[in-house]
């Protein structure tokens, strides 16, 4: 299968695209462009950006052609052995999960505007690109010669969205044998010594913890925008980020490094520790599942604690990005009606949008709460030697390695596994009812030295006490897993001189 991609005039925004595809042996075959993107569980209609499609032979002949849903196409063979998909897609939007085009910039996220043949979506493909003279390639996939790059399938190729520029800048760092590059594209002078420096030490904290890196490279991918902005997608090797404004200040910097530590945890948890009504990816309807409390309340929850860990964060910062997610779930969704499983579920209806009043909560930040509470719990319970770290490399080892897929009932017995004891109030009171969250939060937070306040209005206060046997205990929850070699602790060294 090939994809080839070119835009004649950038300032139209239109992509030109050719998608052949060989080896017919049938009168007829359907062609379906995704209904959704992996990481964003809506479904997007992306069809609606096409603009003009036509099907033809090798030799240049038009072929019967008919929609038969609003994303997917039959076409006539006619006996031909090869057929080419011509049409056109509009690429005019930046965000972290769309594809836009002018003249300095190709960012293309394939699951917009790439079809598979049904049947046929385990076969390789490859892409061609019609670059610019200089451009280069920041991308997952591996290259397959000049402006070419290839996927072992489909599943691979519209999970690695590409920057494409003659101004991207990038530095690289290893851990453990992996290597990862840190693209950005804007307009800013990233201080890279400290990037580098940072990045390195949460990437090595995360695998310290897990044990392993499903990938053997990594790229973030940034798009710097003028504007205000903050979106990141997770993808098998990857994670495409949209920040702004490109004002290179401390909160600039500061989002990068919680929305970078966060996507990498998703390597594991959700790209590989996957939920088994995902495995694999239906791309033509929903994918109804009720367990995105763990793919992204848990990945919200590490994300700003592996900082912490790795020493990027000190013990100040950390508590209040812990209080953010505390004020956002507070003001927004206390009073909700609908439990975390329920809104896990419902991601596909209105899961992304505001809402009516009282009506949902978020995978993300309520989902990031119940996570806190069953990590301080089984903390107490066993003075810090089980954690919710014991719980996801289980979930890594038995279910993410092997690539089988868990069940919401799979997590429930991995969790009472490492309690050692039923938790059928956790389940009820925070996962499958809307019982508020409040007293079970502070007692867990009392056993590290933290105490919540919520105000009427939503405020959230988070406050530390001052008790010598819970800053103990907070500094076991918060201290280090990682083990440095010789080498980095010299790098390390240097790198505070």
């Amino acid at each position: 299968m090939l994809y080839h991609i070119s835009v004649p005039d950038p300032q139209s925004r239109f992509l030109d695209i050719i998608y052949t595809i060989p080896e017919i042996n049938s009168e007829q075959i359907e062609i379906q462009l995704p209904a959704w993107r992996p990481g964003r569980y809506e479904l997007q209609n992306f069809a609606k950006n096409i603009q003009f499609i036509e099907a033809i032979s090798a030799a240049g002949h038009k072929l019967p052609l008919h929609k038969v849903t609003k994303d997917r196409w039959r076409v006539g063979t006619a006996g031909q052995n090869e057929v080419r998909i011509h049409y056109t897609y509009y690429a005019s939007i930046q965000n972290a999960g769309s594809s836009y085009v002018d003249e300095e910039l190709w960012y293309l996220n394939f699951v917009n505007f790439c079809m598979y043949t049904e049947g046929r979506i385990t076969e390789a493909y490859h892409v061609e690109l019609d670059l610019p003279d200089g451009y280069q390639i920041a991308c997952g996939l591996p290259s397959a010669g000049k402006n070419a790059l290839s996927a072992r399938d489909f599943y691979q190729l519209v999970d690695s969205p590409m920057l494409a520029s003659a101004t991207l800048q990038q530095c690289e760092y290893a851990v453990r044998g992996i290597w990862f590059k840190i693209w950005m594209h804007g307009n800013l002078k990233p201080n890279w010594r400290r990037i580098e420096r940072d990045f390195r030490r949460f990437s090595r904290e995360q695998i310290a913890m897990m044990e392993e890196f499903p990938e053997k490279d990594y790229h973030f991918l940034n798009l710097i925008l003028p504007n205000a902005f903050y979106h990141g997608v997770e993808h098998q090797n990857s994670t495409m980020i949209v920040l702004g404004p490109d004002d290179e200040g401390e909160g600039l910097y500061s989002d990068l490094l919680g929305i970078s530590s966060h996507e990498l945890f998703h390597t594991w948890n959700i790209i590989r520790i996957r939920p088994a009504e995902l495995l694999p990816y239906d791309f033509t309807k929903e994918n109804y599942f009720r367990t995105c409390f763990v793919a992204e309340g848990c990945t919200t929850y590490y994300g700003d604690l592996f900082l912490r860990r790795a020493g990027v964060f000190n013990d100040e910062t950390y508590v209040k990005e812990l209080q953010v997610y505390m004020k956002r779930h507070f003001e927004s969704s206390a009073h909700a009606a609908q439990s975390l499983a329920e809104s896990s579920f419902d991601l596909w209806l209105d899961g992304y949008e505001k809402g009516i009043p009282n009506r949902k909560v978020s995978v993300y930040h309520k989902g990031a709460l119940v996570a806190l509470i069953l990590d301080l719990y089984l903390r107490k319970k066993t003075n810090h030697a089980q954690s919710l770290d014991d719980v996801m490399r289980l979930l890594w080892t038995r279910f993410g390695k092997p690539f089988i897929g868990y069940t919401l009932e799979d997590y429930i017995g991995i969790a009472e596994e490492v309690a050692g004891e039923s938790l059928e109030w956790y389940w009820e009171e925070c996962i499958f009812s809307a019982t508020p969250l409040e007293d079970r939060l502070n007692e867990v937070l009392a056993f590290v030295g933290l105490q919540m306040s919520v105000f009427s209005n939503g405020n959230v206060q988070l406050n530390v006490l001052d008790d010598f046997k819970a800053q103990v205990q907070r500094e076991k929850w918060l201290e280090t897993v990682q083990v440095l070699t010789i080498e980095e602790e010299e790098l390390e060294g240097e790198e505070e001189e």
